[in-house]
Order: C-alpha cells, then sequence, then structure tokens
C-alpha cells in the first residue's frame, strides 16, 4: 500500500517518509525520487547524497538474492537510472559507488576469512609425523657411543623402517580409499561468502566432496539452501550496516570540517566569503568561539542573495531541501560575536587586497582537483590569485568525485532567468536573451587548500584520496549498459567561456 500520510511539500524531508513505510513499494521509490531529481524539487549534493543512500539502502533490505553479482547488477541499474534523470549531480553517483565499494569489501573480506579457515583447516587435519629423537650421547644408557653407533642391531632396525617407507611410497591406493586419502590433509571448506560468490559451483563441489557426504552417503539439500540463505542475510546486514555509516557521514561531515577551523582562521583576519552555504557558516562560527576576525560576505547575487543576509542577520527561510539554507544554525554570524561587512559582488576585486583568505564551499570537486562552485567562485578565485590571496574550499569526502572535466559546458546548468530581468521589462526581453549561470568552473591552479571531514590537502592530493574511497571497477558507472557512450554528453550549453568572460 503506498505512504498516505500527511500532506508535505514534495522534497527530501517526503521521500525519507515515504521511503521508511514499509508499505511503499521499492519501484514506487525509485520513480517518486527520478521524479523529485527531474524537477530540481531534491537538488544540491547534501540533499540528492541523502536521497540516494536511503533508496540504496532500502534496494538493499528486500532485494532477495543468493549471488553477490545479482545485487551489484541491481544497485548499479538503479544508480544509472538516477544518473541518467539528473547527470548534473554528481554526488548521485558518488554514493552509488561507496555503495558498490561496501559490497565488494564485505564479500572480499568473506574470502579472505575463508581463506584463513581453509589454511588452518588444512594445517590442523595434516597427518604428524612422529620425529625420531635424535641421538645425544651424553643421553645414552651405554658406556661407549662408539659401540652403540657400530650396532648391528642399530643397522638392523634402520634397515627396516627404510624398507618399510619404501613399500608405502611404492603400494597403490585402492579406488575405494583415494578419495578419502586426499580429503584426509586438507577438508573441504566452503564459507558462506563462497556459496554466494558462485552458487551452483559450490553446490557441485559440495556434491562431489566425500567430506561432504553424510554417514550414509547422502547430502542434504535443505542445509546448503539455508546455509546459501544464511550467507545472503549476513551479507545484507553487513552492507545495510556500511550504508548507514555512509549516512552518519554525511550527517557529521560539517561538523567534522568545522573541527579544523581553528587551525586555518586566526585572530584579526580578514576573511572574504562568498554566497552562503552550510558547511561554510559552520565553519566561521566554530572559529568565532575562541578568535576575533573579520568576515567580508559577498551576497552572491542574484541566485543566493537572500539566504546571504538571513545568514548574516537572521529572519531565517532556509528550506531543508537546500544546501544553503540557514535554518540548522544556533545563531547568525553577527549573533556569534564577527564582524561582517556585505558588499556587492562587484566590490570583490577593490577589496581583494586587504582579505587575508578566501573561503569558498562547492558543489562538486572533481577527479582533478577543480570544482563546480555557486556562480562568480571563478572571478573571486581569479582576483586572489591576482593578489596572492590563499584559496580555501570547504569540501565534504562525499562531494569528491572521479569524474574528469573533459566537457565543462555540460556540467553547467542555468536558473530562473526572472532572477536578472523579470518580465516587467517586457520591451527588454523581447530584443535579447536572458542567461542566469548557477555554477562556475573553478580551475585546479586557482585553489591552495582542500579541507575535508578528513582534514586539510594540497589538491594534488585529491586523486590519492579518490582511490581510496572508490573502486577503479565502478568508477565508469555513468556509461549505459552494453556501451561505452557516457550518459552525461556533450549538450548545448547556455553557458560559455571566452577568456575570462561569459558570453
Amino acid at each position: 500500500m503506498p505512504f498516505t500520510g500527511g500532506i508535505l511539500t514534495p522534497g527530501l524531508d517526503s521521500f525519507k517518509k515515504s521511503v521508511r513505510s514499509r508499505g511503499t513499494p521499492v519501484e514506487t521509490s525509485i520513480e517518486n525520487l527520478i521524479a523529485l531529481l527531474k524537477r530540481r524539487q531534491i537538488r544540491n549534493s547534501r540533499p540528492c547524497a541523502i536521497a540516494t543512500a536511503w533508496l540504496l539502502r532500502r534496494v538493499v533490505e528486500t532485494f532477495k538474492f543468493t549471488d553477490v553479482a545479482k545485487l551489484i547488477e541491481r544497485v548499479q541499474h538503479v544508480g544509472q537510472r538516477l544518473i541518467i534523470a539528473q547527470p548534473r549531480e554528481l554526488a548521485i553517483g558518488n554514493i552509488v559507488r561507496r555503495v558498490l565499494g561496501v559490497i565488494r569489501d564485505e564479500t572480499e573480506e568473506g574470502r579472505d576469512g575463508e581463506a584463513s579457515s581453509y589454511s588452518d583447516a588444512a594445517t590442523d587435519s595434516r597427518p604428524q609425523t612422529p620425529r625420531e629423537p635424535e641421538f645425544h650421547p651424553s643421553n645414552s644408557p651405554s658406556k661407549s657411543p662408539q659401540s652403540h653407533a657400530s650396532s648391528p642391531l642399530r643397522h638392523e632396525a634402520r634397515d627396516a623402517a627404510a624398507a618399510y617407507q619404501d613399500g608405502l611410497s611404492q603400494r597403490p591406493l585402492l579406488s575405494s580409499h583415494l578419495s578419502y586419502a586426499t580429503t584426509s590433509a586438507a577438508p573441504s571448506v566452503n564459507s558462506m561468502f563462497n556459496l554466494l560468490q558462485h552458487p551452483q559451483a559450490s553446490a557441485v563441489s559440495l556434491i562431489a566432496s566425500p567430506g561432504s557426504r553424510s554417514p550414509g552417503g547422502l547430502i542434504s539439500l535443505a542445509s546448503q539452501s539455508s546455509a546459501k540463505l544464511s550467507a545472503a542475510k549476513d551479507l545484507k546486514a553487513e552492507v545495510v550496516e556500511g550504508i548507514q555509516e555512509i549516512l552518519e557521514e554525511l550527517k557529521q561531515a560539517d561538523d567534522q570540517i568545522a573541527g579544523y577551523a581553528l587551525e586555518y582562521i586566526h585572530s584579526n583576519e580578514i576573511v572574504l566569503a562568498y554566497s552562503s552555504s552550510t558547511t561554510v557558516k559552520k565553519f566561521l562560527l566554530k572559529a568565532a568561539a575562541k578568535r576575533k576576525f573579520t568576515v567580508i560576505h559577498a551576497e552572491a547575487y542574484p541566485n543566493n542573495h537572500d539566504a546571504t543576509h538571513a545568514s548574516i542577520i537572521g529572519n531565517t527561510m532556509g528550506d531543508s531541501n537546500d544546501d544553503t539554507g540557514t535554518k540548522d544554525f544556533e545563531k547568525t554570524l553577527t549573533a556569534a560575536g564577527i564582524t561582517v561587512i556585505v558588499i556587492p559582488d562587484s566590490a570583490v576585486f577593490a577589496l581583494m587586497s586587504r582579505v587575508n583568505k578566501v573561503i569558498l564551499s562547492t558543489h562538486i570537486v572533481l577527479a582533478n582537483g577543480g570544482l563546480i562552485a555557486a556562480a562568480g567562485s571563478r572571478a573571486i578565485a581569479k582576483a586572489a590569485k591576482l593578489h596572492s590571496t590563499p584559496v580555501v574550499v570547504l569540501s565534504g569526502i562525499y562531494k569528491l568525485s572521479p569524474v574528469y572535466p573533459f566537457d565543462v559546458d555540460a556540467l553547467m546548468e542555468n536558473g530562473d532567468p526572472t532572477e536578472v530581468a523579470s518580465f516587467e521589462d517586457a520591451s527588454l526581453v523581447g530584443e535579447i536573451g536572458v542567461e542566469n549561470p548557477l555554477f562556475d568552473y573553478v580551475p585546479v591552479d586557482l585553489v591552495d587548500l582542500y579541507i575535508t571531514n578528513l582534514g586539510g590537502h594540497a589538491p594534488s592530493y585529491l586523486h590519492c584520496i579518490i582511490n581510496d574511497h572508490y573502486r577503479t571497477e565502478d568508477v565508469l558507472l555513468d556509461r549505459r549498459p552494453g556501451g561505452s557512450r557516457p550518459l552525461l554528453t556533450h549538450t548545448s550549453s547556455s553557458v560559455r567561456f571566452q577568456g575570462d568572460f561569459v558570453v
């Protein structure tokens, strides 16, 4: 039965409630999220990442499988559908890759446990040949060691033992005892994860292995089936726990980044911030607890100026679906004792010579160290570079993407043009084309430092973090099944760069 709760505005909160409802089919939840992404009712990196993790957790919980490959294929299929729905939200693909990595890691841990148990079993079951005690003259009861070594009885005993061993090595084994002789040295060991990885091969090996036979020579198929189901439940529980850890990381990322604030913001500094971001505001509030500094805040007109003013002076109107919403803040910047100067975007270059550092938020960080950020970030970063002012970018690990910016225009997005020119200016709108870009691409050479929830990193080190969090086989997740054409292809974008200007 579909979710029939109270009336909610379509967005992240309503989607989480529908996913929590056990009466909602999984396919309905998938279609619901696809519709929300297409209509941009869930947007920005954090809400999209949270929604994707919630959905994949439900997919894993309800999917019945006996083969790990089927589970991986199911997660990949759902992830590709979400990426097709909104290819510019690269955080969706990041979470899908993280979940696939959890599945593969848990499977490999099961294989490692199987290998260790096999080696232990083989070592314990290997027949131990009693060692002949070494001869020491001091331990001999004879008075003369020479007489003992040359004793004819000693030579006859050694010859008899050698002949007995030669006979054992040359005597052929009976066919009825051959298989038991081979399994006595290393009994067959089949782990639960091996049953999941190769269910048919495992069943055949169990049937063919005499060690798996009952005393009557019959095999309990029910026990094999129960073993595979138990292994599937164990793997499913581990994967769900891994997805829950990803959700906890998304929840704690901003607080962890804010924990490094005192290392990078010092007393009496002048910091320039741009646009309204939860991550940047928590970073500044954490530093304000023990530091006295000044913040010059560019208002980010026309897409983010209202949220910027709200985060500074109050009158919060943030939205839980909006990564730049401010309703989660306990207090505004001015209430925390920070001296804040709000300036128009056009005054950034004139004041840059007085700024000690620039702090930017990001929409996504690409594999080459560049980033997609709010429109206007590129101009601020370039002004900082001309004045030799360090640029610090705050980003959670979930925003690091293995995608390279081969086609930057395909990553751009335009907003509502009425924010720039309303329909009241009918004569102006009828004569020109009005565009309102939402994002800028900031090259890696304009960034000096990245601060993630793992600490501060140089841009050249980001590829190591990406390799640690994503598996190589999952990097090309955004390619269509059975083909090499990427889902995010070149499209005619309304935003193009010519030199340093938007045309």
